[in-house]
């Protein structure tokens, strides 16, 4: 599969029930990883379902069984040849998290599979996240040579930073869904995805006939002291940028891509 080909795919879709619950799926062949595009299409929709009148609380899922998100995109990742490009891409993931933070609604994390690096950040910038037993967690940047350095506020806001520093340090090692559940990351783990989803249809009910505005401020009150990751998540990805250029992580990103 050429590298063309594997960034250009991929899709964001939403849906809007009657009852006022909006549904964002996000889906890419390669374990739902994230091109560029495709998060920036994340972030817009974010962005858009927290304007719509009609919504009054979001569910944030991708598709399929095993895996909810690979995180970055290897093929991209591989083809970025200039720091500009590189701190574009990573930007994306900044773009996304910093949307997720600034909707106005409550965002409803689904993850029904395993979550690496990016997707691991996924699961932390939402505000309630629910997972099945298969969705064990890793932060596995350090292994291609570059570090979760966008989406680390994001994971240690979740989690702590104990926790996160292990996930960073120890890049190879799965963590089970048991384990981030204890850490704070899951409220609940589910033995299937039908469990799960009918826990999910009861808080998201429940939070869609609940007071509007007392749900805004009180997600504001969640976030208070981030108003500065803009910039933060944006020098983040500077950072990645400029790791993702070296001849050490091209080689492990090769190398792990070869596995």
């Amino acid at each position: 599969m050429s590298t063309s080909t594997t960034v250009e795919q991929g899709n964001v879709s939403f849906s809007i029930s009657d009852k006022g619950v909006g549904t964002i799926t996000f889906e890419h062949p390669m374990s739902n990883s994230l091109p560029g595009k495709l998060l920036q299409k994340l972030a817009d929709t974010i962005t858009e379902l927290g304007t719509h009148n009609s919504v009054k609380v979001i569910i944030l899922q991708s598709s399929g069984d095993r895996a909810f998100c690979a995180g970055a995109s290897f093929d991209e990742l591989i083809s970025i040849k200039d720091l500009e490009t590189g701190k574009k891409f990573f930007s994306g993931f900044a773009n996304v998290i910093n949307a997720c933070r600034k909707c106005p609604k409550f965002i409803i994390g689904r993850v029904q599979g395993k979550a690496v690096g990016g997707g691991v950040g996924l699961a932390s910038a939402v505000d309630y996240c629910y997972a099945t037993e298969f969705a064990a967690v890793k932060l596995s940047e350090l292994a291609v040579g570059i570090g979760p350095f966008v989406v680390g506020p994001a994971v240690e806001r979740k989690i702590g930073l104990s926790a996160m520093s292990q996930l960073a340090i120890n890049a190879t090692e799965w963590r089970s869904a048991d384990w981030a559940k204890k850490k704070g990351l899951y409220v609940d783990v589910f033995e299937s995805i039908e469990e799960m989803d009918k826990e999910i249809n009861v808080i998201t009910e429940k939070l869609a006939a609940s007071n509007p505005d007392a749900m805004r401020m009180l997600k504001q009150v969640f976030w208070q002291g981030t108003d500065h990751w803009d910039t933060l998540l944006k020098e983040r990805a500077a950072m990645s940028g400029e790791l993702v250029l070296s001849d050490f992580t091209v080689t492990a990103i090769n190398a792990f891509k070869s596995k």
